[in-house]
């Protein structure tokens, strides 16, 4: 069965269609009016190994909040209807990974209950270009809140912005990579003593 979700999200401040394939292999083409985070969100395709097309438009004369924010909603609504009822999936994923001077962990548990969680201190008040980076964590928290999903992300240590963020975007991938793995020893079975995932 497909994995897969085609979505169009459209307000009157940003206008947004996004495509994704849980079971891809890395193939991308963003086209946002924020290239910072495009630049993010080929690094998140690529180390999660997920095809991911998005298109989106937005007030970015204003600032581009709304247009970061939206697309993680969408995102997240993606990921959600891309998983289903979750049945057979590992759940669970996580990644510690290094970036220069920077060391993150990512952990991700998509159990249908939305839950955010950002320990990363360095940030606020920067920017890289145009890119107001405390628009990280809005981006983060949009897709934890749509995937319901509990969403954990940790800065061990590390001072340059860039590197913080690009190294989070690529240990979120490889957290959502290993929970959205299809484990065969389930069988198909939902992996919750519950019986379920939804909430």
């Amino acid at each position: 069965m497909a994995r897969t979700a085609c979505l169009e999200r459209k307000t009157k401040e940003t206008q947004i269609g996004l495509e994704l394939d849980l079971d891809g292999s890395g193939r991308h083409a963003m086209d946002t009016p924020v290239p910072f985070l495009s630049h993010m969100l080929d690094a998140f395709t690529r180390h999660g190994v997920f095809d991911l097309s998005v298109r989106a438009a937005g007030d970015i004369e204003i600032d581009a909040h709304h247009t970061v924010e939206d697309i993680g909603l969408v995102l997240g609504d993606a990921f959600l209807q891309a998983l289903g009822d979750r049945a057979g999936i590992v759940r669970y994923g996580w990644a510690t990974l290094p970036m220069d001077d920077v060391l993150v962990t990512v952990a991700v548990d998509f159990c249908g209950r939305p839950a955010f969680a950002w320990n990363v201190g360095n940030l606020d008040g920067k920017w890289i270009g145009d890119f107001d980076c405390e628009l990280a964590k809005e981006f983060f928290a949009a897709f934890a809140t749509r995937a319901q999903c509990n969403l954990h992300v940790l800065l061990h240590y590390g001072g340059n912005a860039h590197h913080t963020i690009e190294c989070i975007f690529k240990a979120f991938a490889r957290a959502c990579d290993a929970a959205t793995r299809v484990d065969p020893r389930l069988g198909g079975a939902v992996p919750s003593t519950k019986g379920t995932l939804s909430t």
